[in-house]
């Protein structure tokens, strides 16, 4: 769990998806559907501005009753953004996504925007370590493995 989030980045595609500030919410979940991901970062030219996600759909638009097609996502994203940066752990990580119950986070280094990691991820990382534990610890047994 002291593995570096930048180990779990390298092992990605490497896309971050972004939208501008000035797109509205209809845009920005157009742009979630097309890419198959669950949050979409709002950017104002390099600078990071919010995120958008399904969450915020949910309790920001539909339960506000606003109209997406007019709603500047701007005006709903979350805006002031948790980030990591690429030294911290995998076990960080999970203490966050756990405390502030969030499911994305961009790392940032220096302010450059290298990705974003999110739970499932994490989620992912965790059970194919454990698997690959499980794995040496049955041929270490066997006796397929020295010490």
């Amino acid at each position: 769990m002291n593995t570096s989030i930048a180990t779990l980045l390298e092992q990605k595609s490497g896309a971050v998806f972004t939208i501008p500030s000035t797109v509205t919410v209809a845009e920005a979940v157009q742009e979630m559907i097309t890419n198959k991901v669950g949050s979409v970062l709002v950017m104002n030219g390099q600078r990071l501005a919010g995120i958008f996600t399904e969450r915020d759909v949910l309790r920001r638009v539909v339960g506000a009753d606003l109209d997406p097609r007019l709603t500047p996502v701007a005006k709903v994203m979350t805006s002031e953004v948790i980030t990591v940066e690429s030294g911290t752990t995998v076990q960080q990580v999970m203490e966050l996504f756990t405390e502030k119950r969030c499911r994305h986070l961009p790392v940032v280094d220096r302010g450059r925007l290298l990705g974003v990691i999110s739970i499932g991820d994490v989620s992912r990382w965790v059970a194919n370590s454990h698997r690959a534990e499980a794995e040496s610890l049955r041929q270490y047994i066997a006796g397929g493995l020295t010490t």
